[in-house]
């Protein structure tokens, strides 16, 4: 038998050409590449200089058994160096043993997540035998100076600042003894990491909290009041709390163990908010109806009040992970939040529908913002995401920018006289990949600069703007 083949013990290969997140702008770039001098239609401010690093699921070889996105995959992290009137590229796959000891066999050893299948030793040796795949393909995070690659509920992978090589699974000498969630946050007045982490027992979620310097301020702290586990991808903060919404996407084992899905939709749960105190004061709660959240864009406590508004994206439920008549949908909601009277008031924003990944200038985290910028639906199925769409929460205004191609999450990156926004784009049908910087002040007149990428970069997730020192 070949390795090719599927043995009994093995699961069969995924049906790559078939899966709709394994083909097409999110086909799996196996070539790594360092390029110089990229081909830049337009001009590129000269006051912007810095690095803009993306990560996301980017199998090194193709899937066996399953391929659940974005909970699979292997990370693939690219760089993107700004310097005035010049952009270079790097990218790297994220080598986790798992990706090492792959790498060496020549095809998939591990499969899909939810498939509940690990290599024996025999395959993988006494070490890895039993295992899952480790799995830092979500956000990039820079910290004490220090670059890692996150993990939905994992340690995260720390990568050489210099060459995206990998060095090894970080715990921050404690701060996330079993890892964090891929989404921690960065108080840019305090300079702290502000960490919070789901696990398949009780307590089932803490927080935590790591300094400037890297040491931990925080051990991880129980956030009380939980009976089950459950999915929670992002959070927010503000000057005095830890925000966190307890959608009922519950963790079920058992439901795996006999064949269901790992993760179970229970909307008769409703949704509790968690308002965690920074300075370790008692939980505030507040419940409410069933809904689901991935991202956040920002929360600020309300000045002259005891309220908190949290600004955020707002699902009738988690499309795929639920089996429901009606058709998930989305749209950007700000919440005010009365932990006196236990109560929220929503208002939605703007009248785009179906939004995702919505950012702010990470200067503002914390603090009132102005702009928020998501990525919207288009019609195309081909393109998915196709118009970048920005909101002034001040004046209720929105503007929209189109190319006409599948685009990622949008990046705010300050220059040293302006501020500009970013994006990946791919061109579905040619497969050509594109960065594009647009004015802040007006970025629906379209790109000051298209960067030409050398190779496709796959539609992914996370990223972050790391300016130049």
């Amino acid at each position: 038998m070949t390795t090719t083949e599927a043995s009994p013990s093995r699961p069969a290969p995924v049906d790559m050409a078939r899966h709709a997140h394994l083909s097409g702008v999110f086909a799996p770039q196996r070539e790594e590449v360092d390029v110089t001098d990229l081909e830049v239609t337009g001009e590129l401010p000269a006051d912007l200089r810095g690095s803009y690093l993306r990560n996301g699921p980017n199998p090194r070889f193709d899937p066996i058994g399953s391929y659940v996105f974005p909970l699979d995959g292997d990370a693939m992290v690219h760089r993107l160096e700004i310097d005035g009137g010049t952009v270079d590229y790097r990218n790297r796959f994220v080598r986790t043993p798992m990706v090492l000891a792959e790498e060496e066999a020549g095809h998939a050893i591990w499969s899909g997540l939810t498939d509940g299948y690990s290599p024996s030793a025999e395959e993988v040796g006494p070490d890895l035998a039993g295992s899952f795949r480790h799995l830092p393909d979500i956000n990039i995070v820079q910290h004490a100076g220090k670059l890692f690659a996150m993990a939905e509920s994992d340690q995260p992978y720390r990568l050489d600042c210099a060459d995206l090589s990998t060095i090894g699974r970080e715990s921050f000498d404690g701060a996330m003894p079993f890892g964090t969630t891929a989404h921690p946050k960065i108080d840019p007045e305090t300079g702290e990491l502000v960490i919070f982490d789901y696990v398949f027992d009780a307590p089932y979620l803490t927080w935590s909290v790591v300094g400037p310097d890297g040491t931990v301020r925080r051990p991880p702290t129980p956030v009380e009041g939980l009976d089950a586990p459950l999915m929670i991808h992002d959070m927010a903060l503000t000057s005095r709390y830890v925000v966190l919404f307890l959608c009922p996407l519950i963790f079920d084992i058992n439901a795996m163990v006999s064949g269901g899905g790992l993760l179970q939709w229970h909307p008769e749960r409703g949704t509790r908010i968690a308002l965690v105190p920074r300075d370790g004061g008692a939980i505030r709660w507040i419940d409410c109806e069933p809904m689901w959240v991935w991202h956040f864009a920002n929360a600020f406590d309300t000045p002259q009040s005891t309220t908190v508004t949290v600004d955020y994206v707002q699902w009738n439920y988690p499309g795929g992970f639920a089996d429901i008549a009606q058709p998930a949908s989305s749209e950007m909601v700000r919440a005010v939040l009365d932990p006196d009277r236990g109560t929220i008031g929503r208002t939605t924003l703007g009248g785009a529908p179906d939004v995702e990944f919505p950012r702010v200038d990470d200067r503002l985290l914390t603090r009132s913002h102005t702009c928020i910028a998501t990525v919207e639906a288009g019609d195309g199925d081909r393109r998915g995401r196709d118009s970048l769409w920005f909101l002034d929460v001040q004046s209720a205004s929105e503007t929209r920018w189109s190319p006409g191609v599948a685009l990622g999450e949008p990046i705010h990156m300050p220059g040293s006289e302006h501020n500009y926004w970013g994006a990946y784009g791919t061109d579905p049908t040619d497969l050509t990949s594109y960065f594009y910087v647009l004015a802040a002040d007006d970025p629906s007149a379209g790109p000051l600069a298209t960067v030409r990428m050398p190779i496709r970069v796959p539609a992914g997730l996370h990223g972050a703007w790391l300016p130049a020192e």
